[in-house]
């Protein structure tokens, strides 16, 4: 692969549980820390990106509620974990020279913008990164839904999902040793076989809107970088 972009606009969907490193809870600064100077190598080759964080690392909704909270509130705590994870990432991208800014889909004005399609789209053009935070803002959604919602929204050309093993699978690999890897699979395989790549209302609207997803592993070095400049170092969704 040349030092040539095959993508203009990307969106990058990361799980909360990414920004962990060898913790089991929270935020590790040197794990951001990388995946950031990963990020900077993609936006120094001219790509526009935009970012999706889920917020697994501090809590998630969908646990709580099945542990007897009331699933609004706990959906809506969520929504405030991917904010205190996006502006960790806009700290550690900006450290290292990168103008970035966090908008949310609910309103925290002290620490975001909210979140505008049209400025959003600005911002890119001017050459900022863009971090999306708390989800779509209503209860009920996942961020998976939200990074393909925000996907089609900035016109971006794909969504890299970084996950932490090759890409998919037909069971889960940490799990079963037989698992059978997937090169490429289609949005409706993906439905049917229930393959866990993104949730069913992610996967329709790529589906809808011609959207591929690039799953890939975070952890092996380099991966997103190649990925974003156009390699299939994973899993094609299409």
């Amino acid at each position: 692969m040349g030092d040539k972009p095959r993508y203009k606009r990307i969106l990058l969907k990361l799980s909360g549980e990414s920004l962990m490193g060898p913790g089991k809870f929270g935020i590790d600064p040197a794990t951001v820390t990388q995946i950031c100077g990963q990020i900077k190598r993609l936006y120094d080759s001219g790509i526009e990106i935009g970012i999706v964080i889920g917020g697994g690392n501090i809590f998630r909704g969908l646990k709580a509620s099945e542990s007897g909270m009331d699933r609004v509130t706990a959906d809506n705590m969520g929504m405030m974990a991917t904010v205190i994870n996006s502006l960790a990432f806009q700290d550690a991208l900006e450290q290292i020279g990168i103008q970035t800014r966090v908008m949310s889909a609910i309103r925290v004005d002290t620490f975001a913008e909210k979140y505008i399609r049209r400025r959003a789209v600005r911002h890119l053009e001017k050459g900022r990164i863009i971090i999306m935070a708390a989800g779509t803002g209503n209860p009920f959604f996942t961020t998976d839904t939200a990074a393909s919602l925000r996907a089609v929204e900035i016109d971006a050309e794909i969504i890299l999902k970084a996950t932490r093993v090759k890409g998919v699978y037909s069971a889960d690999p940490e799990k079963d040793a037989g698992a059978e890897f997937y090169p490429e699979v289609s949005y409706l395989d993906v439905l049917v076989k229930d393959l866990k790549v993104m949730d069913a209302a992610s996967i329709a609207l790529c589906r809808e809107n011609n959207l591929p997803i690039l799953v890939f592993d975070l952890k092996v070095p380099d991966n997103l970088y190649r990925a974003g400049m156009g390699e299939q170092v994973g899993t094609l969704v299409h």
